[in-house]
């Protein structure tokens, strides 16, 4: 079983990540999320060097930053960020994948990534912004052992 922490759940942030890992067992793993992390303020390579061993799967999602900062500002919904484009694929973002996958790689992560963002088809084309986010990752991946 692994955890997917999320924005509108009872785990967002990254010290309610680090409770959830210190009040469970080694039986619950954790889904790490960068971009649901990202967006809750948290760091995905601090959150992959302290529970890297119960990371099971990995949903890799970037933030726009000038989106986040403007929800921000406006004090608006989680709903309302996203369908402005707080989220996008690899690359697309400012979530430092460079440096999170070589966390990952020295926790001996095994499992999968996945490119995932969470916006609107009609104005970003899911097949082109899921191959901005496989040709940003690989190499990055590859380079980091993973």
């Amino acid at each position: 079983m692994a955890y997917h922490h999320h924005m509108g759940t009872v785990v967002e942030t990254e010290a309610e990540i680090d409770r959830l890992m210190a009040e469970t067992g080694p039986e619950v793993g954790l889904l790490l999320d960068t971009g649901h992390l990202t967006y809750a303020g948290g760091d995905p390579v601090a959150v992959a060097g302290r529970h890297g061993a119960r990371i099971a799967h990995v949903h890799c999602k970037d933030v726009r930053a000038a989106v986040l900062a403007e929800a921000r500002r406006g004090d608006r919904s989680f709903l309302d960020a996203v369908l402005a484009g707080v989220f996008t694929v690899p690359g697309d973002g400012s979530v430092a994948y460079k440096a999170v996958l070589p966390a990952l790689a020295d926790r001996a992560y095994k499992g999968w990534l996945v490119v995932e963002a969470e916006q609107d088809p009609a104005k970003a084309h899911p097949l082109t912004y899921a191959r901005i986010g496989y040709d940003h990752l690989r190499p990055l991946a590859q380079a980091a052992g993973l």
